[in-house]
């Protein structure tokens, strides 16, 4: 593997560590781009990479995706990520969890962890034994912000296509809007029945057949093959899996004039949202759509922090900002000619300070 700080994903991260206990068997990358705003808060990632640099190269895009949703999200929070690099047969123990939670302690502050895919409310609570620089801790009821942070992301997401279907097909309401849902977990589950309450038409798709299939069947929508999603013709494709799937072959296979979904880093490098931008597609950009989780867990931190209850409601009214600064971004994007995408990470640069 390359030395990190040569990778293309390095952006001037203010930190980048592996941690490697023995004991546990823990080995991961804890990963600071920004703290500029703040603490670097992003969640953490359980997944087995088939190479180690695969590993790398999603705590450095994800943390610097962190910094840029944390600043548009008008959080004081900067961005960091860790990813615990599974073994094949995806094992994961309690000492493990706490060999990890010593090492966000370790950073005094600097970094402030949350779940990821892979990682569950419980095993957050297994490292909150070790650290108090944890965030989506469960919550005993439903007026506290807290807790599993995909129900919050999925609305921000529904709000956003919402905006979506309004800007690009000039139309104020969801029925009959033709929705590809890509994953159909947590967060693009939960968008699916958001989407269906409001009477969209739904094809859904996900590595585990018999869960979209299942889903479908409750929704009343359409099941796909995995590999078929992309090019399904509709009129929102909503990405809601792992990323770096909008890449030459992937946005040529595209027949939708809108992508909106909660997928980090859908973009498999710069030069893609110019293709989409060519093609006429609509683009949201992740950071700023899928914003939700990391506002419901961000808030519930630093509520915690000062020892009062977090309000949901608060929550809510943040969620309900999210289509207002994607409009603004493509009103921008329209009338400079520059890409969607460029348009959000210069917003987002300039307020990290870069």
């Amino acid at each position: 593997m390359m030395a990190f700080w040569t990778e293309a994903d390095f952006d001037d991260h203010e930190h980048v560590q592996l941690v490697r206990d023995r004991k546990s068997g823990l080995t991961a990358i804890i990963a600071l781009h920004s703290t500029h705003l703040g603490p670097g808060a992003g969640g953490t990632r359980f997944w087995h990479y088939a190479e180690p640099k695969d590993a790398m190269r999603d705590a450095l895009r994800l943390s610097r995706g962190m910094s840029y949703k944390n600043a548009m999200a008008g959080l004081p929070m900067g961005g960091g990520k860790a990813v615990i690099l599974a073994e094949k047969n995806g094992a994961k123990t309690p000492e493990m969890l706490a060999a990890f939670g010593k090492a966000v302690d370790a950073l005094g502050g600097r970094y402030v962890t949350a779940e990821d895919v892979g990682i569950s409310e419980a095993d957050m609570v297994t490292v909150a034994k070790e650290t108090p620089y944890v965030s989506g801790l469960p919550v005993t009821d439903g007026e506290t912000a807290g807790g599993d942070p995909g129900p919050f992301t999925a609305m921000g997401i529904y709000h956003g296509i919402k905006a979506a279907v309004q800007h690009k097909l000039g139309k104020d309401d969801l029925r009959g809007v033709h929705v590809a849902i890509q994953g159909t977990g947590s967060v693009g589950g939960g968008v699916a029945r958001l989407l269906a309450r409001d009477g969209a038409k739904l094809t859904l798709a996900d590595v585990n057949e018999d869960r979209a299939g299942q889903l479908a069947r409750e929704l009343g929508g359409d099941a796909v093959a995995a590999d078929a999603i992309m090019s399904v013709g509709c009129d929102v494709f909503s990405p809601n899996a792992l990323g770096a799937i909008l890449d030459e072959e992937g946005i040529a296979r595209l027949d939708a004039p809108i992508v909106a979904g909660g997928a980090n880093n859908q973009l498999a490098r710069a030069q893609h949202g110019q293709l989409l931008a060519e093609r006429g597609i609509l683009y949201a950009p992740d950071y700023v759509i899928n914003a939700g989780g990391i506002i419901s867990v961000t808030l519930e931190y630093l509520c915690r922090q000062h020892g009062e209850p977090c309000d949901i409601n608060e929550v809510r009214k943040r969620l309900a900002q999210i289509p207002g600064r994607l409009i603004e971004i493509w009103q921008e994007s329209e009338k400079t000619g520059v890409s969607s995408d460029v348009v959000s990470d210069r917003m987002a640069q300039k307020l990290i300070g870069r």
